[in-house]
C-alpha cells in the first residue's frame, strides 16, 4: 500500500503557519472521515436490522407451517402427505432461522461493533484533542501578548520572572497537547484503513459461513443441484479473497503498532527537553547568536497603526525568501511579501517601551516596518540576517562563506580597547591655540585611566540615528534643536551666523550617541567610540547618514546637506570634552553637558566620522571656545585676532576652503557605508 502521510512531531514546538496549514489538511481529512463513518454505520445498522427481521420472519414462517395440520378444513381428506412435507419444510426453516440468528449475532460483533468502536474511540479522541489543542494555543497566545508588553525601562524583575514562568507553562502545555494531537492524527491514517475493511471482512465471512452451512443441508441441497454448484464456486472464490484481505489488514495493523511505538519514543524524547526551551529569553546573559545567517524564520510582533496616535501589535510568522521578507498569518496557506530587503538598513529602536524592537528602513531612508522579537537571541539574529540579506549575499555562489567573511571584516573594524586607551603625546604646529587644543586631544599622563564602568554605565543604550522627529530628538538628546521642518532657516539663526566670528563647515557621518557618567577626561570619548563601533559591528549596522557640521563661535550645528535643515544644534558652552581618535584620525567625538530644570545634569557623548582629520575639527571647536572667552576681554580678543589669520570679511580663517581641501564631499544627504 502507498506510504501514509504524517505530521512531524519535531515541528510541533515551532508551531509555524506551514505546520498549521498541513495540520488543517489532516483535520479536514478527519472531518470527512467522521461524516463518512456516520453514513457507513447507518447503512450497516440497516443491514443488521434486516438480518434481525429475517430471523423473526423465518421463525414466524416455521410456526405457520406447523399450524397447517391444526386447521380444520371441510375437505381435509388426503392432506397427510402435504402435512408431512410442511413439517419437513418447517424443520428446514428452523435450521435456516438458526443460521440467520447466528449471522445476525456475527454481524453485530464483527461488522457493527468495530465501526462503532472506531467512531467512539478514535474519531472522538481526535475531536477531543483538537479542542484541547485549541485551548492550549489560545492560552499561549494570551501569555505571549502579556510577555511582549513587559516594559524595557525600570523593569520589575519579579513580574518578568512570573510572566516568563507563565509563558513557559503555557508553551509546555501547548507542546504536549500538540504532540498528542499529532500522534492521534497520524495513527488515524492507519486506523481508517483497518476500520473501513474490518467490518466488511466480518460481514463477508458471515455470509460465506451461512452458505457453507446451507451446503451441508444435504437432504435439501441434493434436490437443488444448481444452488449446490453455485455455493461451491462462491465459497472457493471468497476464501481466496478473504485470505488476501486478512493478510493486508494484519500488515496495516503491524505498521500501526510499529509507528505507534516510534511516536511514543519520539514523544518522550521531545517532552524530556530542558526547561529553557519553553522559557523565553532564558539565555539573555550569553545567548549563542549566529551572525552569519542568510535565512531566518520565526514569530515576531508587527506594529500596526490603527489611528493617528493608536497602534496595535500582531504576532505573525515571518520568514526570508531570497531578498524578501515574507509574512504569513497563522491561518493563511501561503506567505505574502511585506518588505524588500535589498539595500535596506535595520537598527534597534525604542518603541512604546517594549523590549527587543527593531526597525527596517528602505534604501531611500523612509522608515519601514517595526518588529519585536521575543528574546535577545532572536532579536540579534534577525538584525544580522536582515543586514546580510540587504547586501545581496544570497546572490553569491557561496552565501554562507560570504556572510562569515563579512562579519569577520566587521569585527576586525572594531578598534581594540587597548588602542583606544593609548595616550600618545602628539606635537602639532607651534601655535598657542593649537598647543592648548593638544591638551584636549591627548589626555595628560597624570590623569589616570578610569574604569570604563565609571565613565559609561553598563547596558547604556546606543542611538545610531540622529535623524529623529523633533520632540523625540529633544527627549533623547536634550539640548538638541531642529530648525523649521519645511527647510526654511530661522531669521535668528541667520543673524547668529552673520554675527559669528568663526564659521567652519566639515562633512561628517553620525556613528552613534550614548549617555555618559563623566566628562572630566577624554577617556569617556574613547570609551564611547569603542562601544559605538563594537555595537555597529555586532549588529551589522554599516549605513550612516551624512551631515554638514558647522562650527561657529556660538554653537555646533548638524545641517542636512540636501534641505539645509538643521538636524541638531548644541551651544558651544555645553561642549565640555572633545577629542579625535589617536589611530583613526577621521574619528571625532564630543561630550555635551546640560543642566536640567530640576537641578539634575545629563551628559551625552556623540561620535562622528569625518572626511577630514578629526584634529582639525577639534582645533575649530577649541578656537570657538577661546573666542567666547576672549569676547569678555577686548584686549584678549584683539591679541587672538592677531595670532590667527582672518578672511576678507574679518572672520577667523582656520583651514583652507572646504571645496579645495575636501574633494570627497558627497552631494545631498545620501547614506554611505563604513
Amino acid at each position: 500500500m502507498p506510504a501514509v502521510d504524517k505530521l512531524l512531531l519535531e515541528e510541533a514546538l515551532q508551531d509555524s503557519p506551514q505546520i498549521r496549514s498541513l495540520l488543517s489538511v489532516f483535520e479536514e481529512d478527519a472531518g470527512t472521515l467522521t461524516e463518512y463513518t456516520n453514513q457507513l454505520l447507518q447503512a450497516m445498522q440497516r443491514v443488521y436490522g434486516a438480518q434481525n427481521e429475517m430471523c423473526l420472519a423465518t421463525q414466524q414462517l416455521s410456526k405457520q407451517l406447523l399450524a397447517y395440520e391444526k386447521q380444520h378444513f371441510a375437505l381435509g381428506r388426503g392432506d397427510e402427505e402435504v402435512i408431512s412435507t410442511l413439517h419437513y419444510f418447517s424443520k428446514v426453516v428452523d435450521e435456516l432461522n438458526n443460521l440467520h440468528s447466528d449471522l445476525a449475532k456475527q454481524l453485530a460483533d464483527t461488522m457493527v461493533l468495530p465501526i462503532i468502536q472506531f467512531r467512539e474511540k478514535d474519531l472522538t479522541e481526535v475531536s477531543t484533542l483538537k479542542d484541547l489543542f485549541g485551548l492550549a494555543s489560545n492560552e499561549h497566545d494570551v501569555s505571549m501578548a502579556k510577555y511582549s508588553r513587559l516594559p524595557k525601562r525600570k523593569e520589575n524583575e519579579k513580574l518578568k520572572a512570573e510572566v516568563a514562568k507563565e509563558v513557559a507553562n503555557a508553551r509546555r502545555k501547548q507542546h504536549l497537547s500538540s504532540l498528542q494531537y499529532y500522534c492521534a492524527l497520524n495513527a488515524l491514517q492507519y486506523r481508517k484503513r483497518v476500520a473501513m475493511i474490518e467490518p466488511m471482512l466480518g460481514y463477508t465471512r458471515g455470509q460465506v459461513l451461512t452458505v457453507k452451512c446451507l451446503h451441508h443441508l444435504d437432504m435439501f441441497l441434493g434436490k437443488i443441484n444448481f444452488f449446490k454448484k453455485g455455493a461451491e464456486m462462491f465459497s472457493k472464490r471468497m476464501d481466496s479473497f478473504l485470505s488476501s484481505v486478512s493478510d493486508m489488514v494484519q500488515s496495516i495493523q503491524g505498521e500501526l503498532d510499529a509507528e505507534a511505538e516510534k511516536m511514543r519514543i519520539s514523544q518522550q524524547d521531545l517532552i524530556a527537553v530542558n526547561e529553557s526551551v519553553y522559557t523565553p529569553d532564558s539565555d539573555v546573559i550569553s545567548p549563542a547568536i549566529n551572525r552569519n545567517l542568510i535565512q531566518k524564520a520565526g514569530y515576531l510582533n508587527l506594529r500596526n497603526k490603527t489611528g493617528l496616535v493608536t497602534t496595535t501589535w500582531e504576532r505573525l510568522y515571518f520568514f526570508t525568501q531570497g531578498g524578501n521578507l515574507m509574512c504569513q498569518p497563522r491561518g493563511a496557506v501561503a506567505g505574502g511579501l511585506i518588505q524588500d530587503l535589498d539595500n535596506c538598513s535595520v537598527m534597534a529602536v525604542d518603541c512604546e517601551d517594549r523590549r527587543y524592537c527593531f526597525q527596517i528602513t528602505t534604501p531611500t531612508g523612509k522608515a519601514g516596518i517595526t518588529l519585536q522579537a521575543e528574546s535577545k537571541k532572536e532579536y540579534e539574529e534577525w538584525i544580522c540576517a536582515i543586514n546580510n540579506i540587504s547586501r545581496q549575499i544570497y546572490l553569491t555562489d557561496n552565501p554562507e562563506a560570504a556572510a562569515i567573511k563579512l562579519n569577520q571584516t566587521a569585527l576586525q573594524a572594531v578598534t581594540p580597547i587597548t588602542s583606544l586607551g593609548k595616550k600618545h603625546e602628539v606635537q602639532l604646529p607651534s601655535q598657542t591655540v593649537k598647543n592648548m587644543e593638544n591638551a584636549k586631544i591627548v589626555p595628560s599622563g597624570s590623569a589616570g585611566i578610569q574604569d570604563s564602568t565609571q565613565l559609561i554605565a553598563p547596558g547604556t543604550p546606543i542611538q545610531f540615528d540622529i535623524v529623529l522627529p523633533a520632540m523625540e530628538f529633544l527627549d533623547q538628546n536634550r539640548g538638541g534643536r531642529r530648525a523649521n521642518p519645511f527647510g526654511e532657516s530661522e531669521d535668528r539663526s541667520k543673524d547668529e551666523e552673520e554675527d559669528s566670528l568663526l564659521q567652519q563647515m566639515f562633512v561628517v557621518r553620525f556613528l552613534g550617541s550614548m549617555a555618559v557618567q563623566s566628562d572630566e577626561t577624554c577617556e569617556v570619548i574613547y570609551e564611547a567610540m569603542r562601544q559605538v563601533l563594537a555595537a555597529r559591528a555586532i549588529h551589522n549596522i554599516f549605513r550612516m547618514t551624512e551631515s554638514h557640521l558647522m562650527v561657529t563661535s556660538k554653537n555646533l550645528r548638524l545641517i542636512d546637506p540636501q534641505t539645509q535643515v538643521t538636524r541638531a544644534s548644541f551651544e558651544l558652552t555645553t561642549v565640555t570634552q572633545f577629542a579625535a581618535h589617536q589611530e583613526n584620525r577621521r574619528l571625532i567625538g564630543f561630550v555635551i553637558h546640560l543642566s536640567e530644570s530640576l537641578g539634575e545634569e545629563s551628559m551625552s557623548a556623540y561620535v562622528f566620522e569625518s572626511n577630514t582629520e578629526g584634529e582639525k575639527i577639534c582645533y575649530a571647536i577649541s578656537l570657538g571656545k577661546e573666542i567666547i572667552d576672549a569676547q569678555k576681554d577686548p584686549e584678549a580678543l584683539a591679541q587672538l585676532m592677531k595670532s590667527v589669520p582672518l578672511t576678507n570679511d574679518g572672520k577667523f580663517m582656520l583651514l583652507n576652503d572646504l571645496s579645495e581641501e575636501d574633494g570627497t564631499m558627497l552631494e545631498g544627504g545620501e547614506e554611505s557605508e563604513a
